[in-house]
């Protein structure tokens, strides 16, 4: 019998509730979620790429030891890029954000120069360790545009629920603790294709052609 005179309370509680999710009140913290998930997806990538690096370290170091000041910078680099973490409090710091990816990029950018340096030693490009780990490299680089690529696109739908209708007026009342979320932006490297040239490496710089002599005066 209780329970019977209960019943109208809980189906106005349950039609309370439909009508909400029905206005999207849910959206907020749900579109902030996907925002983490796909940063834990970012941060696995590059967490991967940094595991890949030591042994590529080691293996360049046994067929090109002269290269020690790249094979340096390429470990300080890694050291640096790891120091510096995103999480889920940072999401809506944008100095955090580019301290994080300006880290990234200078590690990209000395990974670019290992790379390039193989090209000037056969047995090295040839060497099955290196090539594993050149593919690995390559898949990780594609793995970490890929997982930005989508961070992005999840930051940009929850910043734009908090901005449109229905979702302002939750962000401006409920959720107003909920902050717009940081994109990764482009960097300037990252948007110019470096352009390696090893045609004249360990060439000798050709001589200046002497000046035509002055003709002899009569």
């Amino acid at each position: 019998m209780t329970f019977l005179k209960s019943m109208p309370k809980i189906a106005a509680a349950l039609g309370v509730a439909l009508m909400l999710a029905g206005c999207g009140v849910n959206n907020i913290p749900t579109k902030d979620q996907a925002v983490k998930a796909r940063l834990a997806d970012v941060q696995a990538s590059y967490q991967r790429r940094a595991d890949l690096i030591p042994n590529l370290v080691n293996t360049v170091q046994g067929y090109a030891r002269q290269e020690q000041s790249v094979l340096v910078a390429v470990t300080q680099a890694r050291a640096s890029a790891t120091q510096v973490k995103l999480d889920a409090s940072t999401i809506t710091d944008p100095q955090a954000f580019a301290r994080f990816q300006q880290a990234q990029d200078q590690l990209s950018g000395v990974l670019g120069r290992l790379m390039a340096i193989s090209e000037q030693y056969p047995d090295l490009k040839s060497n099955q360790n290196f090539l594993a780990l050149q593919s690995q490299l390559e898949g990780t680089e594609n793995r970490i545009e890929i997982a930005i690529r989508d961070y992005n696109a999840a930051v940009q739908d929850y910043n734009t629920e908090l901005v449109t209708l229905p979702g302002s007026l939750w962000a401006a009342t409920v959720y107003r603790s909920y902050k717009q979320a940081t994109p990764f932006a482009a960097s300037a490297a990252a948007q110019t294709a470096p352009t390696v040239n090893f045609d004249n490496v360990g060439v000798p710089p050709a001589p200046p052609v002497p000046a035509p002599a002055a003709p002899a005066r009569p």
